[in-house]
């Protein structure tokens, strides 16, 4: 009980930093594509460092097939970072981070198809009840809402989410590999592709968005990560389910607090149903269940 309080405080504190990232690129005054490349640079620096210090770095147990693969599931990770910090200029903090974890349902969806797994009737209903928080988030009866910057931001939140989907799908063939070793490679991966786009003329030498890129690399790439794989480790995964959705809350306090971003009544509706579907697809929670009673449940 001792190490699951503990993995539950790691896992808190880990959602409360991610909900602070949103704040992190916005002020960095940052391009998204620099903001993601000085996220690399310092958290590569920083998680390479650390691994290196607890005996990670173990070149011999990669494969040719568990290499390739953590390149593959680097590029998407960056380009979803890429997505998802532009995304917070066009939709707001609040509504980027909401969109954005729809992933799960991408999850579902690219396993049903690609990986052959059944998609149960009450995995469809979630999937369902999340898309149609995601209509009511673009608010379509307001007219004081900007419908194609909402749109845009809420594309490349969603495009983000599918990244992520993807590079979830991809960790999960890898096997016996420390998560830490396979965040240094990718996070450094990230620097050497994302080098060619860095617009370094709207870098000053000087300036306080040296302190929120810094941030990024090392409070909320390496801390967090750190913070994350070692709760991961201590907790069931109804805990995590759970837990993982103070990351939006947090999000939408701060944005509201620092950059006064209210909502409708209907986004909150939208936002509300987002939660509760990942919640409930997370749980593997069955809403058919008292209806189907020993009845074999359908796939669709």
């Amino acid at each position: 009980m001792e190490q699951e309080s503990k993995g539950k405080i790691e896992l808190i504190i880990a959602m409360i930093l991610s909900g602070t990232i949103g704040v992190f690129v916005l002020e960095s005054g940052q391009p998204s594509y620099n903001a993601v490349f000085f996220r690399c640079l310092f958290g590569a620096i920083c998680l390479i460092g650390f691994c290196w210090h607890k005996g990670y770095l173990n070149f011999s147990q990669l494969s040719k097939k568990s290499f390739v693969l953590i390149l593959v599931g680097g590029v998407a990770i960056v380009l979803n970072w890429v997505l998802l910090f532009e995304s917070y200029s066009h939709a707001s903090i609040s509504i980027s981070t909401v969109a954005y974890h729809t992933q799960p349902m991408f999850v579902v969806i690219f396993a049903a198809f690609f990986l052959g797994e059944k998609l149960l009737a009450h995995k469809f209903f979630w999937i369902a009840l999340a898309f149609s928080g995601v209509i009511l988030i673009v608010n379509p009866t307001d007219s004081t809402v900007n419908q194609e910057g909402m749109i845009y931001g809420l594309m490349l939140a969603i495009s983000a989410a599918i990244l992520y989907a993807i590079a979830t799908l991809i960790i999960k063939q890898l096997s016996g590999i420390k998560p830490h070793f396979i965040a240094a490679l990718q996070i450094s991966l990230g620097v050497f592709l994302l080098l060619p786009f860095v617009d370094m003329s709207a870098v000053p030498a000087t300036g306080s968005h040296w302190n929120w890129l810094i941030g990024l690399g090392v409070i909320h790439t390496c801390i967090m990560y750190i913070l994350l794989y070692s709760s991961f480790q201590k907790l069931p995964t109804s805990s995590i389910a759970v837990l993982s959705y103070i990351y939006p809350v947090v999000a939408i306090i701060f944005d509201y607090v620092i950059y006064d971003q209210s909502l409708s009544v209907v986004q909150f509706i939208g936002i509300a149903m987002i939660i509760i579907a990942g919640l409930g697809n997370n749980m593997n929670i069955n809403v058919f269940a008292p209806f189907i009673r020993n009845k074999r449940q359908p796939s669709i």
